[in-house]
């Protein structure tokens, strides 16, 4: 494990941050805006030599994929930290196929992954921070809970648990000393569809679909508009229990409208912005 030295005065105000998926996209940027405030951050990734050597960053290997052995690398993290402020379950992955193909191994993993992995996170550091009655737990869902892409079925279902499972939570907590944020991203400029498996098929659909994702991605908001309101968060009193991040019409226009509109038309629309 590579630590670098906090820079002088950073642990005025420092917080103790655990950060799944810390290597690249939103993470990264996570990470790299928290070690600039001066916070302390522990950042996984399946492989720990991929996440960035930055000032107080701790460089931690975890798969959500292997369950065996999650707790015990959390505990021993929350060990060596003496208890972390702030615990964001970050990590993702994706898949774009038609769902009627989907592979039942591909699906397993991605909500092993997307969903009960960061459940098992949520409940080591709930667990974990019930004990202080203090801290943070940020989960990054998606905007695609509400508003599906097509052909990432997959992906779309995950994080629609995982932000239901968040808001039951919320409902539950009977300590308000410990936060619970859903944060939920719409299109967010990042390599994050260089690195989904994706169908080849000669399909005119599957094409117009991922031309216009792939549009999206490199037009949208860079992921350091996400890291900025995660800092803030980690500050806020009262933190709001969901916020939605990235082009004004993704994350404010579209869910407004479509909160309103029946299945049809939402249906009838989403088929029309991605040209299907």
């Amino acid at each position: 494990m590579v630590v670098v030295p906090l820079p002088p005065g950073a642990g005025r105000t420092m917080k103790k941050i655990f950060l799944t998926g810390a290597s690249s996209g939103i993470g990264r940027a996570i990470a790299e805006a928290a070690s600039a405030a001066g916070h302390e951050i522990w950042g996984t990734a399946r492989k720990a030599e991929r996440v960035p050597i930055l000032p107080g960053v701790h460089r931690l290997a975890l798969d959500l994929a292997e369950r065996e052995s999650l707790g015990e690398i959390f505990r021993a993290a929350w060990r060596e930290a003496e208890g972390f402020d702030v615990v964001i379950n970050n990590a993702g992955s994706g898949y774009f196929g038609p769902a009627e193909s989907l592979p039942p191994a591909e699906l397993a993993r991605h909500f092993q992954v997307l969903v009960f992995g960061q459940i098992e996170l949520l409940h080591l550091a709930l667990a974990a921070m019930g004990e202080e009655e203090r801290g943070l737990i940020i989960n990054v869902s998606s905007l695609a809970s509400r508003l599906p892409v097509p052909f990432m079925a997959a992906y779309n279902a995950a994080k629609a648990a995982l932000a239901l499972y968040t808001m039951s939570l919320q409902l539950e907590l009977p300590n308000d000393k410990i936060r619970l944020v859903d944060l939920q991203p719409a299109d967010i400029k990042t390599h994050f569809n260089d690195a989904i498996a994706r169908v080849e098929r000669n399909d005119p659909r599957l094409a117009r679909t991922w031309q216009a994702v792939d549009h999206n991605m490199k037009t949208a908001p860079p992921p350091e508009l996400v890291a900025r309101h995660v800092v803030r968060l980690m500050d806020a009193p009262n933190p709001p229990p969901r916020i939605m991040l990235g082009g004004f019409f993704q994350a404010s226009v579209a869910p407004l409208i479509f909160r309103f509109l029946p299945q049809r038309l939402r249906l009838w629309g989403l088929r029309q912005y991605y040209r299907i």
